[in-house]
C-alpha cells in the first residue's frame, strides 16, 4: 500500500491506496462483484453479475454501493 506522511509525522495511506482497499474489501464480502472507483467520474461502480446477466451499478460513495449490491441482489 502506498502511504503518504500524515499530519502528526506518521505514514498514512494515499487516498488512491484506500480506495482501492475499500474495493477489495466490497470484492469480498460480495464474491463475483467487481468493483471500482471511477477517477474520472468520481463515482463508485460494481458489475453485479445475475441470473439474467451482469448488471452495472453507480453510487457517490461506497456505503451507498454496497446498499445497491445488497438491494439488487435481494431481488434478483
Amino acid at each position: 500500500m502506498t502511504v503518504q506522511r500524515g499530519t502528526g509525522g506518521r505514514d498514512e495511506p494515499t487516498p488512491a491506496a484506500q480506495r482501492a482497499a475499500t474495493a477489495r474489501g466490497l470484492q469480498q464480502q460480495f464474491p463475483g462483484v467487481r468493483v471500482w472507483y471511477g477517477e474520472a467520474t468520481g463515482s463508485w461502480w460494481a458489475m453485479v453479475p445475475l441470473r439474467e446477466g451482469p448488471r452495472l451499478l453507480e453510487a457517490p460513495s461506497p456505503q451507498q454501493l454496497r446498499e445497491e449490491i445488497m438491494s439488487l441482489r435481494s431481488r434478483g
